[in-house]
């Protein structure tokens, strides 16, 4: 347990001490007018309470992630404390406070039109598709997954297809309706009980009778059942992406970005909410990897109970936390993913606005643009959830790869220092290639030959990211 301490207390330092070195970076102006301000239509670009702000932000990246990607992490064994602290510190927190703060300072741009600012207008192109697509798998996923969690909860007579209908009727209101009508008065209460969730369990960790393993050498395998099929790297890195990195949040971050009052609230906002992520991904894999008995056991309740991650997060719960978690269990594992759903889909309507320069002040315009996304969605939820899930997973990781070659490429257009995006750009490249070589859902090539291939498309796309930055510097050269 003292390396759980230990790793809860890294976290808490990487937001004062990474977190500031990374503010100091970018270079925040507290004197520049925020676009909340300075674009204020009474829709989405409007002042919000920094408080507000901070939790809306955290529902929005959060969703399912810290909790569903952590137990199913937790089945690897403590390699999964690492990858969330180090990944939240250096990667996530990194990817968040840029995708956020650049949103801020080009207008509250989506990030495919960020992507494109810095990258060229294929990369545009590519990234308009891309983030859509995946936001409305994000939204298909935090349709059907809380509606099941309901249904398992209440057993009810309509079943999850009821629970389906009632939610979508609640993504469509809260798509269309102002920012501060629906969003910003519910998420706050979400917001609170999920980080009182994560605190019940903490104190449930320290002061019960469960032995948290150490990260020692001796633990950091991989300790899933079958190892050979899911492959520590790149699967690990995967698996928990909210609670390290994940792409999703680099389009969630301008929905906030249009509602900061100051640029140097940018730290808390983004980077704090996503060290926040990390303790509570951190809380959960520990109470997955405890309350089964140890790794071995979360493996076997899990192969037991397919896998269902949602079935372990209420038995988690409700026995670590009593009665009072059943309450704390339905706000917050089942609240979660919804208010990251509704949010993806106020997503996806902005990104298609940004592309087609539809003004988002009338009502009918932005129901124009939603209709599509929800009848696409709702046809979507006909298919596996699981094959939608594995898909999304990657696709997540995927994009939160291109955002930071993305920021990467800003930072070296300002002669500011690039190495700290640079690094975890090319990490993740490996770590996307090679899952998209070696997984199920992928080409399922043996695991060496997807290193080996991975390894060369990352050594493909830094060269190529080289060569464009290297034209840049020569055109700069030129012109002086």
């Amino acid at each position: 347990m003292i390396s759980f301490f230990i790793a809860i207390g890294v976290l808490i330092l990487g937001y004062f001490i990474y977190g500031r070195i990374v503010e100091r970076v970018f270079g925040v102006k507290p004197e520049r007018e925020t676009p909340a301000t300075r674009l204020e239509d009474g829709v989405d670009f409007m002042v919000l309470p920094t408080w507000k702000v901070f939790l809306i932000q955290f529902l929005n990246i959060a969703g399912l992630g810290p909790i569903f990607g952590a137990i199913a992490g937790a089945m690897f064994g403590p390699a999964a404390f690492l990858w969330i602290v180090l990944g939240s510190i250096f990667a996530g927190g990194v990817h968040d406070y840029f995708s956020g703060m650049l949103s801020v300072r080009h207008d509250g741009l989506s990030i495919s039109e960020i992507v494109g600012v810095y990258l060229g207008n294929n990369a545009k192109h590519i990234m308009r598709l891309f983030t859509i697509v995946l936001l409305i798998f994000v939204g298909t996923v935090f349709l059907m997954g809380p509606a099941k969690i309901i249904d398992g909860m209440t057993g009810v007579s309509w079943g999850v297809w009821g629970w389906v209908s009632i939610i979508l009727v609640y993504y469509v209101l809260s798509t269309l309706l102002p920012i501060d009508k629906l969003i910003s008065k519910l998420y706050p209460v979400f917001g609170v009980a999920m980080l009182f969730m994560a605190l019940g369990l903490f104190i449930a960790l320290v002061f019960g009778d469960y032995h948290i393993p150490e990260i020692i050498p001796a633990n950091l395998y991989n300790m899933k059942t079958n190892p050979d099929e899911t492959p520590l790297f790149p699967i690990l890195f995967v698996t928990i992406a909210c609670g390290a990195i994940s792409g999703f949040h680099a389009t969630q971050s301008p929905l906030m970005a249009r509602c900061m009052k100051n640029e140097k609230i940018g730290r808390k906002i983004f980077y704090g909410t996503m060290i926040t992520e990390g303790i509570v991904t951190l809380i959960w894999a520990a109470a997955a990897m405890t309350f089964f008995g140890n790794v071995n056991g979360l493996n076997e309740a899990m192969i037991a109970n397919n896998n269902n991650a949602a079935w372990a997060a209420n038995e988690i719960s409700l026995n670590m936390l009593g009665g009072f978690g059943g309450i704390l269990a339905l706000l917050g594992i089942v609240a979660a993913p919804i208010t990251s759903g509704d949010t993806a889909f106020r997503s996806a309507r902005l990104i298609l606005a940004d592309i087609f320069k539809i003004n988002q002040k009338k009502f009918k315009n932005r129901l124009y643009v939603s209709i599509p996304l929800f009848v696409i969605a709702f046809l979507l939820t006909q298919i596996d959830f699981a094959i939608i899930w594995r898909y999304f997973a990657w696709s997540n990781q995927t994009l939160a790869t291109i955002v930071l070659w993305t920021i990467t490429a800003y930072l070296c257009y300002e002669n500011k220092n690039y190495w700290i995006t640079a690094l975890p750009a090319v990490f993740m490249t490996m770590v996307c290639s090679t899952y998209i070589l070696v997984a199920p859902e992928g080409f399922q090539l043996p695991t060496q030959v997807a290193y080996i291939g991975g390894a060369l498309i990352t050594l493909v796309v830094t060269a190529l990211f080289l060569f464009k930055m290297n034209n840049y510097i020569k055109a700069q050269v030129a012109t002086m």
